[in-house]
């Protein structure tokens, strides 16, 4: 017998399985998907089956498998399938496809750390005749015989209850033996909560959702809808049908909240799965869901890549957000992702959201997905008030960064025992430091981009490729004592409210602060029990949180986003404001929000604040239209990149050509140009983007243009299908 294998070797020159002699002893053991060791050259290497055949034909002597890694990690049917379907979609690698889909702790690799955890327990090795004739003929041993009539008593105790001397010594006597049990290090709670009664539009959407049927749902409810407790739901009656449920969340932050109210409702039948656990703990999940264990699974992108077996349900929760879209290579959407199994299993996908992207809805107006909307809060919370201020006429009265509106609205806040969260889409203590002498302005030596201040490590650091300089009194070019910082980030935010209203407890959120494990899950809880009064952050503010005494949000600068040059900006900035707007008056207590801005007649603006997503969307659809922009069209984007500037311009331009004698005359070809980040770590980048509606040709075209780049070690292209930043 003969077994294909996928080494773990991602260079693009071997993107192909080899073949294997199956030794006599392997046979009745070895399974397609398992991992294995293997020859390779003069190597013993990682990689796993992909196909096990009787025959095989070949000139050359074949080499025969090692051994097996492991015997219970087996790439099912579907999971082979679905890395297939990833590979040909983002046309990476093979076993890029595969690497992505497993937990660190099991990605085909040598893996030097043994990432189970075990209890070891003390049980009997005697039957108890032996132990009690021990007992009678040993009288002085009294800690060795309270040892034995515990173990009679219990049948199995913890090692680490008896001393080490007591235990080498019935070691010895042979009267005792060790038992290892594997244990998860993360262990949910007990269920404590009890199913809420739904609103009529909460009912709506639950009876319409219809299962073993292959069909996609867009749930468009509004900020404070109830959303979650339709999730719970249906996951509850995917559950008593005896089958399993995936549910992604866009942020780790999210997953704080969701899943302690997922662990109060299921209990132990839950299993989590993102980038801030531990390896161990990833592994332990793992291990849960593909033992089949539980039959939940909540967790953020890679989630859509766990190995649930008979699954009846996926729900993704904010799937407007682009953090479901992975930017590196294999450049895949969890949507696409989602879909493929949902049709492998012929099962519902639920989209939920407040704010869906213009893709989404477009499709739910054609029919092609079913559209459920529950357009009020539940109980007797209502939309906040949002109120649009115009900083051009604060700056006049030196309010640069609060507005003296929102300023007394926070201390009203404050008097009233209440709570406010303010958003500021930057991190860091300002966005540039720049010499008031000769105008010197610190830059990454390695990238297009200014450093950005952090005044607690009192550093310069490059959000891109890390690169971090202390920052010092003088300027590096002039030698003057000139330095001077502008922009806002939350570091300096923080700053001067503190200066501004020294009375408040203000509690910072964003890629600084939530760096260590367990930061998020913490500043959530403590701002939850109002040992805080103000929340600063980020986006990762902006969604999913739901605080009941936060009556007040406040946007400090909303052009941020708006003044992206991208052609979703405005998408972007109307789910943000939307979403973080959502955050106030939760509760029976009414909420506000105040939106500061330099341009108040913003259309996008304006929509936020009347809380009407129709209008804008109809708004933006009219732009789209005019442009060729998704969801009219679609969008490919090819960058080359190289050290070599020279090579890297000559480069893409040929890509051009190559295109343009490629490609139907409907699809539309813009470009060559410096791609929007064109240096990033000493890398030159150079970008085309394609617009077209359909083109048969497309496909095979950049099948082709990857084969012609595959052996080139000097130049890189990056074909991202449907990109999210152009």
């Amino acid at each position: 017998m003969y077994a294909e294998v996928l080494i773990e070797y991602s260079a693009k020159a071997i993107d192909k399985t080899f073949t294997y002699l199956i030794p006599d002893s392997l046979k009745n053991d070895l399974q397609v998907g398992m991992k294995v060791l293997v020859p390779f050259g003069s190597k013993i290497i990682n990689g796993f089956v992909t196909n096990i055949k009787d025959e095989y034909t070949s000139e050359y002597e074949l080499k025969a498998i090692n051994s097996i890694v492991d015997k219970y990690l087996v790439l099912n049917d579907e999971m082979l399938k679905l890395g297939a379907y990833l590979q040909s979609m983002t046309l990476c690698t093979k076993i890029a496809a595969y690497q992505t889909m497993l937990p660190s702790s099991l990605k085909v690799k040598e893996q030097k750390n043994n990432y189970s955890k075990y209890l070891i327990y003390l049980e009997l090795n005697q039957d108890e005749l032996t132990i009690n004739e021990y007992i009678v003929s040993h009288p002085n041993r009294k800690k060795q015989i309270e040892a034995l009539n515990i173990l009679l008593k219990d049948h199995k105790v913890l090692k680490s209850s008896f001393s080490p001397n007591i235990i080498k010594s019935l070691k010895e006597e042979d009267l005792i033996k060790e038992t290892k049990e594997q244990i998860y290090r993360l262990n949910n709670q007990k269920v404590t909560e009890e199913k809420k009664l739904l609103s009529s539009d909460q009912q709506k959407a639950l009876n319409s959702i219809l299962f073993n049927e292959e069909k996609t749902y867009l749930l468009h409810g509004v900020t404070g809808s109830g959303k979650t407790e339709v999730y719970m739901q249906l996951i509850e009656k995917v559950v008593k049908m005896n089958k399993t449920a995936i549910m992604l969340v866009p942020e780790i932050s999210l997953t704080t909240q969701i899943i302690n109210n997922f662990y109060a409702r299921f209990g132990q039948d839950v299993a989590i799965f993102h980038s801030a656990l531990s390896d161990g703990e990833k592994y332990d999940e793992y291990l849960k869901i593909l033992r089949g264990e539980v039959h939940i699974v909540i967790g953020t992108r890679s989630a859509i890549f766990t190995p649930l077996k008979n699954i009846g349900i996926i729900i993704i929760d904010e799937e407007h957000s682009d953090t479901y879209k992975q930017d590196s290579n294999p450049r895949y959407h969890a949507i696409d992702m989602a879909k493929f199994r949902c049709h492998y299993h012929h099962i519902p996908l639920v989209l939920g959201s407040a704010t869906p992207s213009l893709e989404t809805m477009a499709r739910a107006k054609k029919g092609v997905y079913e559209y459920l909307s529950m357009p009020k809060r539940i109980g007797k919370s209502v939309l906040p008030k949002v109120t649009i201020i115009d900083m051009t006429e604060e700056m006049k009265k030196r309010n640069v960064i609060l507005s003296s509106s929102l300023k007394d609205k926070i201390i009203d806040r404050l008097i009233k025992k209440e709570q406010v969260i303010l958003l500021l889409n930057r991190r860091g203590y300002s966005t540039i430091i720049t010499c008031k002498s000769c105008g010197y302005t610190f830059k990454c030596p390695h990238c297009d981009i200014t450093l950005t201040y952090h005044k607690s490590s009192n550093n310069l650091r490059c959000h891109y490729c890390g690169y971090t300089v202390f920052k010092g009194d003088t300027c590096p070019e002039c030698h003057e004592k000139s330095l001077a910082d502008y922009g806002l980030g939350t570091e300096k935010l923080e700053q001067e409210i503190n200066k501004l209203i020294p009375s408040a407890k203000t509690i910072r959120m964003d890629a600084d602060t939530t760096r260590n494990k367990g930061s998020h899950e913490d500043i959530i809880n403590r701002f939850k029990k109002h040992e805080y009064d103000i929340l600063l952050g980020t986006q990762m503010i902006s969604k999913g949180l739901n605080f009941p005494l936060v009556t007040l949000v406040g946007v400090i600068n909303a052009d941020a986003t708006l003044n992206i040059p991208d052609f979703r900006s405005g998408e972007r900035t109307f789910a943000l404001l939307s979403q973080v707007a959502g955050r106030a008056g939760r509760s029976e207590i009414p909420g506000e929000v105040i939106i500061q801005t330099m341009n108040p007649d913003n259309y996008t603006l304006k929509c936020v604040a009347n809380h009407d997503y129709e209008k804008f969307y109809k708004y933006e659809m009219e732009n789209r239209h005019k442009l060729d922009y998704p969801p009219y069209y679609y969008l490919t984007s090819i960058k080359i990149a190289s050290k070599d500037y020279e090579l890297a311009s000559k480069e893409i331009t040929k890509v051009k050509n190559y295109l343009t004698s490629k490609l139907s005359k409907t699809s539309i070809i813009l470009g060559p140009t410096t791609a929007s980040m064109f240096k990033i770590n000493n890398i030159y980048r150079f970008q085309i983007i394609i617009k077209y509606k359909q083109d048969p040709n497309l496909f095979n075209t950049l099948k082709e243009l990857d084969e012609i780049y595959m052996s080139n070690l000097k130049v890189n292209i990056e074909i991202d299908n449907n990109p999210l930043q152009v």
